[in-house]
């Protein structure tokens, strides 16, 4: 009986999960931390958006795709891509970039899709409205930061 007991034991405990390196690690964790001069969710034509954002990525950062588009019918797309550099292949960043914004973009609203790609394929999208206004000059201050 002691026997029967140990045999039972044994295969409950080695049919426990092996499977434990094919677990995927927790997704891409993004926190968007300044959209516009002092997180204004600003941005002018013919100027550059100021974005921040911490992420976090367990799976190391394979890409980080930026999508601005016009909303409201409107057809106007703004894309950059990060595929190499310092934020690529990294479990932590503090992303800082300036997006340029095309002198013709229309005024009004847009929305940010901010999407981080790990090396598993997992993603994760943060997400900000924006407005393009017009530049007048109050702002001068916004231009004149420095870059890292």
């Amino acid at each position: 009986m002691l026997a029967l007991l140990c045999v039972v034991s044994l295969g409950f405990i080695s049919c426990g999960s092996d499977d434990d390196d094919d677990e995927l690690p927790a997704k891409p964790v993004i926190t968007l931390t300044e959209i516009g001069h002092e997180n204004s969710k600003h941005a002018h034509p013919g100027h550059d958006l100021h974005l921040e954002a911490d992420v976090v990525a367990e799976g190391l950062i394979k890409s980080i795709n930026i999508e601005i588009h016009q909303e409201n019918g409107g057809t106007v797309k703004i894309e950059k891509a990060y595929t190499d550099g310092k934020y690529i292949g990294v479990r932590n960043t503090e992303f800082h970039e300036h997006i340029d914004i095309p002198e013709n973009a229309p005024l009004g609203e847009y929305h940010l899709h901010f999407v981080v790609t790990d090396n598993r394929g997992q993603q994760t999208v943060a997400e900000s409205d924006i407005e393009l206004v017009v530049d007048d000059g109050d702002d001068e201050d916004e231009h004149e930061h420095h870059h890292e």
